[in-house]
């Protein structure tokens, strides 16, 4: 993983201010438009079509990392970012819209989406790609072995042990988990073919330590596969689509999860 990844999932040790009221910047946003927008949603029954309908509205929205405010030393406090994202708070913002129908439900749904329990501390921020669909696994399933077949591999892994034995994050605990991964050999035009619109999709990392170097939703239009997803690269620096196929060239494999319904 480049150093340029690296740092868009350690981004949320950012040293912001002490606790205190949210932080809310909507950018371009607004109250109206955001509900304009989920009333739309609301109207599309699929949750992953919802999902990619949902993430739509922020193609072009300026990559921005170190957005979130909390770490060991410093109080967690709510923040909402819509003027800039990474690849992470991308997939709070789409998931808790998906499931929000005003402007204060998304906020609340918002919180349990990013926190288990929605307690906004550090400690219960799903920091991890894994993690955050653990504790929403309510309504975002594993299919990673649904698409990979039986080319899937799985290892465990000590998420925040670095090699050496070093954190990741301070003060946040080593957890072990068995992490489930197509590998790039398996990546072919079939197996990407099972993958559905509105699908999360994380790099899955080798490193010791972390599951996954990025993320983003796979979208499928035109009878082709993007990944959506927010761009750290210096020459783009936005959400965008990129070829998914193309994106994945030289990668180590791919994680799948996917939205859905309250119903199994």
């Amino acid at each position: 993983m480049g150093k340029g990844l690296l740092f868009v999932f350690l981004a949320f040790l950012f040293p912001g201010p002490a606790s205190g009221a949210d932080i809310i910047n909507l950018g371009n946003w607004t109250q109206e438009k955001i509900e304009r927008l989920q009333d739309k949603a609301g109207q599309i029954s699929n949750p992953g079509l919802r999902s990619a309908f949902l993430s739509a509205a922020f193609l072009e929205t300026p990559y921005l990392s170190a957005t979130l405010v909390g770490n060991a030393e410093t109080a967690e406090t709510f923040v909402i970012r819509l003027n800039g994202v990474d690849c992470f708070t991308l997939l709070d913002y789409v998931e808790a819209l998906r499931r929000s129908r005003d402007f204060d439900e998304f906020k609340d749904t918002l919180r349990q989406v990013r926190y288990r329990a929605g307690q906004v501390d550090f400690l219960h921020r799903n920091h991890f790609f894994s993690e955050w669909a653990r504790a929403n696994a309510t309504l975002v399933r594993e299919v990673t072995d649904l698409v990979g077949g039986p080319d899937v591999r799985t290892v465990e892994k000590h998420l925040n042990r670095k090699d050496g034995g070093a954190h990741y994050l301070p003060g946040y605990p080593v957890m072990t988990r068995s992490i489930t991964y197509i590998p790039s050999r398996a990546l072919v035009a079939s197996t990407l073919a099972r993958l559905k619109s509105g699908d999360y999709v994380g790099i899955y990392s080798p490193l010791p330590g972390l599951d996954v170097s990025h993320c983003g939703i796979v979208i499928k239009k035109e009878g082709k596969l993007f990944l959506r997803h927010a761009s750290s690269k210096s020459t783009v620096k936005k959400v965008v689509d990129q070829d998914l196929a193309a994106y994945l060239g030289g990668k180590e494999g791919l994680i799948v999860y996917r939205p859905r319904n309250n119903n199994p």
